[in-house]
């Protein structure tokens, strides 16, 4: 296990210095879509037009000998145009001298280990769902027949958090399929310096290929063999109902005032699943065999940030989701009293 951690630390780090030959800044975004990757997850970017979102994946894809494709939605785009359709097609048969003509399957371009959904908020609810489908289930259905996607695959979607008009907002449940919503902001002025020499330039860097899907694949299994004591799963559990009002379903207990305030439904079970393997993945990029608190904790913005319900008071008053994870963070013990793993191991790990 410890030689296997070791590679995965290296194999991580290398695939993010080769993004970085390209991308410049932006390294909490490298790493957190990196993460949802190695954990088998997909990855919701919110962020304004321009800054890097398109370049950040199609370099991952380089990086990692990963085929990718980029899907532009539109209010007409259908879920055909994602997924593919059947084609008649007509060939010769020898015995007859006639044409035979046939369904044949002609794939969409969904079929990628990569791929780009860009402004997904702007086509429609059905199309939307076409794509949430395969994220969930890893393959698409077309006339009555089922069709697997390429392992490993990656799905990366954004959105521009400032145009409203022409826009579908994506539903709750489908929020919920993504691993990760990441905001991305822009960059500070030291490295729009160097965004302005790179792209600017006669030469534009490369990212050479450093690993491929085997080596993918082996990295997310590997993922879920690291370690998570019991008071770590606690705090992730204890995290989860935090998010959960007064008056709901196994809220109140761990919930704080600006939760009872301002959150009309909380995160769901998948979120603890997000948070427990982002902190596997956290732990073994710096080398160690378990998953501590702190791992935890870090991962818990990205992963809980898209998955509450905020009521009419919380947009009233312009409270945000970060705003409240926050809160819960700064105010949820290390260690719960008659919980399982509870005592004075129960700390950060």
């Amino acid at each position: 296990m410890a030689e296997l951690t070791e590679r995965f630390g290296q194999d991580f780090a290398a695939a993010r210095a080769q993004i970085g030959r390209v991308i410049v800044g932006h390294q909490e975004i490298v790493e957190g879509v990196l993460i949802a990757l190695f954990c088998g997850g997909h990855c919701l970017l919110e962020g304004v037009p321009g800054l890097g979102k398109t370049l950040l994946i199609r370099s991952l894809a380089r990086a990692l000998r990963l085929s990718f494709t980029r899907i532009q939605f539109t209010p007409d785009l259908m879920p055909a145009d994602i997924t593919g359709t059947m084609v008649v097609s007509e060939e010769d048969d020898p015995a007859t001298g006639r044409k035979d003509r046939r369904f044949t399957f002609a794939r969409g371009p969904i079929f990628a280990q990569m791929v780009l959904a860009d402004e997904i908020n702007r086509a429609t609810p059905k199309t939307q769902s076409a794509l949430l489908e395969a994220m969930a289930e890893r393959s698409v259905t077309v006339g009555g027949v089922s069709h697997a996607l390429d392992r490993p695959f990656f799905v990366m979607a954004t959105q521009n958090p400032l145009e409203q008009e022409g826009t579908y907002p994506l539903p709750e449940a489908q929020l919920d399929r993504f691993f990760f919503k990441l905001d991305v902001r822009t960059s500070a002025r030291a490295e729009l310096f160097e965004v302005l020499l790179r792209t600017t330039g006669g030469v534009q860097e490369e990212p050479s290929p450093v690993l491929d899907s085997a080596q993918i694949l082996g990295h997310q299994e590997l993922v879920r063999r690291v370690a998570v004591a019991p008071h770590v799963q606690d705090y992730v559990v204890r995290l989860v109902l935090a998010t959960h009002p007064k008056g709901t379903p196994g809220g109140g207990e761990f919930s704080t005032p600006m939760v009872d305030r301002f959150v009309r439904v909380g995160a769901s079970p998948r979120a603890g699943q997000a948070i427990t393997l982002a902190a596997k993945c956290r732990a073994l990029i710096q080398g160690r065999p378990a998953a501590s608190i702190d791992d935890a904790r870090s991962v818990a913005l990205a992963a809980l940030r898209h998955r509450l319900i905020l009521n009419f008071e919380a947009q009233a008053q312009g409270a945000t989701s970060d705003e409240i994870l926050r809160n819960i963070l700064e105010t949820l013990p290390l260690e719960a009293p008659g919980m399982p793993g509870a005592g004075p191991a129960a700390l950060r790990g």
